[in-house]
């Protein structure tokens, strides 16, 4: 005959062994914020260049390299990768400016 089977009772596990949600989360929204700043300011560029608006680009251009530059700082955005944006980025409004 077989013994009957029982449950076991699990032990709670202490307070220490959970993971600190509090301090991913609070990284993960300051990353998310620098990121959508920086898209903005990029989307902004790109379509002052799709209007010709030469003073307007090269205003947005300046701050789209500044919120580059902010996003290398806090780690968002490789170096490497936001040095090919700006080159691309200046080729592209040296054209609109040559014109």
């Amino acid at each position: 005959m077989r013994p009957k089977f029982r449950w076991r009772k699990t032990a709670k596990k202490p307070a220490t062994t959970k993971s600190p949600t509090g301090t991913s989360t609070s990284c993960r929204i300051i990353r998310l914020c620098i990121q959508t700043a920086q898209a903005s300011e990029l989307r902004d560029l790109r379509e002052s260049l799709a209007k010709g608006d030469k003073n307007a680009a090269e205003q947005q251009y300046r701050q789209a390299v500044s919120a580059l530059d902010k996003a290398i700082q806090k780690g968002v955005l490789h170096e490497n990768t936001a040095s090919r944006y700006k080159a691309r980025l200046s080729a592209r409004v040296n054209a609109l400016a040559a014109k």
